[in-house]
């Protein structure tokens, strides 16, 4: 089972959050305090953040941006995973992917269930990465950020963490992309 490994020392990584909405302000993100509060709490690093609406071409530019930026490691969004009309993060995240993380909306769908039951299959949770940069699309409610955080991510953004993690594997990312 996985564990923490209290002989190597904690790496913080740099993190953005891109809360997607046409209703929300900073003043009343919850979803982004929670991830923003989350990754603080345990030493990572608040790169970047911001609100962008519900628009494909919107949240995707603000991906890229956020790629291309080598002071981010990686981006967390949350809102836009769900199935209306106006829900699309994961058609954003999509569309910038170069390797999509499957196993992180089967994991999340796995977490969901013990919380939310048959509900879960409501959610589109995703990973991938592009350009060096892992990339997260979370749903929009608090709950569900922090289930995200708390069972998946604090685990696999921490460098200590067993028998393997997303950040000892960083530096590698991009080395397709690399001349030899």
């Amino acid at each position: 089972m996985s564990r923490i490994d209290d002989s190597k020392e904690f790496i913080p990584v740099r993190i953005a959050v891109l809360t997607v909405s046409d209703t929300r302000d900073m003043s009343d993100d919850r979803s982004g305090d929670t991830l923003v509060a989350r990754l603080e709490g345990v030493g990572h690093i608040l790169a970047a953040r911001a609100i962008c609406r519900d628009e494909r071409d919107t949240i995707a530019y603000q991906l890229r941006t956020w790629i291309a930026d080598p002071e981010i490691d990686v981006v967390i969004s949350t809102g836009g995973t769900g199935l209306t009309g106006r829900d699309v993060t994961v058609e954003a995240h999509r569309d910038v992917y170069e390797k999509e993380i499957d196993a992180f909306g089967t994991v999340f769908t796995i977490v969901s269930m013990n919380k939310i039951g048959t509900s879960a299959v409501q959610s589109r949770a995703t990973g991938g990465v592009a350009g060096g940069t892992y990339l997260f699309a979370l749903p929009g409610s608090p709950g569900a950020c922090k289930d995200a955080w708390d069972e998946i991510l604090a685990y696999q953004l921490d460098f200590r963490h067993r028998p393997c993690n997303f950040v000892e594997i960083m530096p590698r990312l991009d080395e397709h992309l690399k001349r030899k």
